[in-house]
C-alpha cells in the first residue's frame, strides 16, 4: 500500500481518461483499476450493486487493497464512495518516482477530497460503510452532491485560495540534448575474378629422321660380310610441346574495418521564459488613466513623432511610458529636475527591464513624467 496512489473521481469519464492516460504512459493494465469496472446505468428506482458474495464485489477489492483489519476507515470510505456514485481509481507504483507520476497525472482530471467528502457524510450521519445498502440512484447522487457544492474541484493533496487569486505561470523551456545514429555512408567491397592476356616464348626442339641413299661400287670388306645377315634398324623421331601450368599468388591484401573516434559538438540554441514584470500604479480615479485621460493617445501622439520614423511599435514603449507616469506619484519626484533624476530613474528601469536600452526609451520614460506632472499641475 505504500506506493498505491487511489483517487475518487465523480465523472467516470474522467476516471477513465486518466486511466488511459497512465497507460498510455508507461504503468502496465494489471497495475491500473477502476471500480466499478464499467459505468453504471442507474435508474429512478434504483440500480443492482454487487455485494460481498459477488466475485470481486466492492468489499473484496478494497479488502484486498488494504487489508482485512487495517486501514478500515480507508476501506469503508472508499467502498461508501462507490456506493454514493463515485468512481475509484487505483494505481500500485514500483517506486517513488512511478507514483509521484501517477499523482500528477491524476491530479489533471479534477479528483475529489475523499476526507472532505467523508467529513460530510459524517456530519449528515454516516457511521460507516455498509455492504447491504443499495447504490444511490441518479437523482439521490444530484441531490447530494448539491448539498456540499462542490464548486472547486479539490486534488489528492490539500490546496487551499485566497479569494480573488489570480495564478500566472512562469513557463521556461528547457534544452534536451540527446543522441541518435545515423547513417552517414560507408564501404562496399566487391570481389571479381579478372582475365588478362599474356604472352611467354618458348624454345621447342624437333627430331626428323631422314633416309638417303647412294649408289657405292667397292669390294665388300669384313664388316660388310659380317653384317651380311636379316635384322632391322629403328630410328625414332622426338619433338618437344609447350606445357602449360597455372599456380595461384597472392600478391595484395584489402582489409576492411571501421575507427571508431569521438567528437564533441557544441549545440546552440534558444530557450524561452515568460518573465513577470510588476509594476506600481499611481492612485487614481476609478476609470481615468495616471494621464488624467481616458485612453494614451496623447502618448501615441508622442511615440508617433518621436519614434515612428525608426520602425517598430508603440506596444514596445508602452512600459516606458507608463513607469514614467508613475514617477509623477512619488514626492521625490520633479519633472523639471529630469538631469538631476535621471541616473537613479534608469537605475530602477535597468533592474526591472534588463532587456530593454536606456538610451531607446528614456525620452518616453521623460515625456511620460513630463506629461502626467503637467496634467496634475494644471488640475491643481
Amino acid at each position: 500500500m505504500d506506493n498505491t496512489v487511489v483517487g475518487v473521481y465523480d465523472s467516470y469519464s474522467q476516471a477513465q481518461s486518466a486511466m488511459n492516460e497512465l497507460i498510455a504512459s508507461g504503468f502496465a493494465r494489471k497495475d491500473v483499476q477502476l471500480n466499478p469496472e464499467e459505468e453504471t446505468a442507474s435508474t429512478s428506482t434504483g440500480s443492482h450493486v454487487r455485494t460481498e458474495g459477488d466475485s470481486g464485489g466492492i468489499g473484496g477489492f478494497f479488502r484486498s487493497l488494504f487489508g482485512m483489519d487495517d486501514d478500515a476507515v480507508h476501506r469503508d470510505t472508499y467502498s461508501e464512495a462507490v456506493r454514493r456514485g463515485s468512481t475509484v481509481l487505483t494505481v500500485d507504483a514500483d517506486n517513488d518516482e512511478q507514483r509521484d507520476r501517477a499523482i500528477d497525472i491524476m491530479n489533471r482530471y479534477d479528483p475529489v477530497d475523499i476526507d472532505e467528502r467523508s467529513t460530510h457524510w459524517r456530519s449528515q450521519g454516516w457511521s460507516g460503510y455498509d455492504a447491504s445498502a443499495p447504490r444511490l440512484t441518479d437523482d439521490e447522487i444530484t441531490q447530494e452532491r448539491s448539498r456540499y457544492a462542490t464548486s472547486s474541484t479539490a486534488n489528492l493533496r490539500d490546496t487551499t485560495r485566497t479569494e480573488g487569486e489570480k495564478t500566472i505561470p512562469v513557463i521556461q523551456e528547457e534544452l534536451q540534448v540527446g543522441k541518435r545514429a545515423v547513417q552517414r555512408g560507408g564501404v562496399r567491397v566487391f570481389q571479381r575474378v579478372r582475365e588478362t592476356p599474356v604472352n611467354e616464348s618458348v624454345q621447342l626442339r624437333e627430331e626428323h629422321v631422314h633416309v638417303e641413299r647412294r649408289p657405292v661400287d667397292q669390294p665388300a670388306s669384313a664388316a660388310d660380310l659380317a653384317a651380311f645377315k636379316e635384322g632391322s634398324i629403328e630410328l625414332r623421331e622426338t619433338s618437344e610441346e609447350a606445357v602449360v601450368a597455372k599456380t595461384a599468388r597472392v600478391v595484395e591484401e584489402v582489409t576492411i574495418g571501421k575507427e571508431v573516434t569521438q567528437r564533441t559538438e557544441q549545440i546552440n540554441d534558444t530557450v524561452r521564459r515568460t518573465d513577470v514584470e510588476v509594476e506600481q500604479l499611481g492612485a487614481g480615479r476609478t476609470g481615468t488613466t495616471t494621464t488624467g485621460m481616458a485612453d494614451d493617445s496623447d502618448f501615441r501622439t508622442h511615440w508617433q513623432n518621436a519614434y515612428g520614423s525608426s520602425g517598430g511599435r508603440y506596444e514596445d514603449y508602452d512600459a516606458a511610458y507608463r513607469y514614467g507616469s508613475s514617477l509623477s506619484s512619488r514626492d521625490r519626484f520633479q519633472a523639471d529636475r529630469w538631469n538631476e533624476v535621471e541616473p537613479q530613474v534608469r537605475s530602477e528601469w535597468e533592474s526591472n527591464h534588463p532587456g530593454s536600452a536606456w538610451d531607446k526609451v528614456k525620452d518616453a520614460v521623460r515625456y511620460g513624467a513630463q506629461r502626467v506632472s503637467g496634467h496634475q499641475n494644471r488640475n491643481h
